[in-house]
């Protein structure tokens, strides 16, 4: 009985040591997903809501 003594004393400080190394986690998949795409952030560009759509607009590929 005596190894389980400190188990309820120590369960907060497990709890907070493990969320914290979950979030860390997460983090760093984020960091990744986002140094390794960058090319997903230059394509978002909206088109200019004053100026009309026009056929050509849809369909070049060159135009930005």
């Amino acid at each position: 009985m005596g190894i389980h003594y400190d188990y309820k004393s120590t369960r907060g400080d497990k709890a907070m040591k493990k969320e914290a190394k979950r979030k860390a986690r997460i983090e760093q998949r984020r960091a990744k997903r986002l140094s390794a795409n960058p090319k997903e952030d230059e394509g978002k560009n909206m088109h200019d809501i004053n100026k009309p759509i026009t056929l050509e607009d849809l369909t070049n590929p060159d135009k930005n």
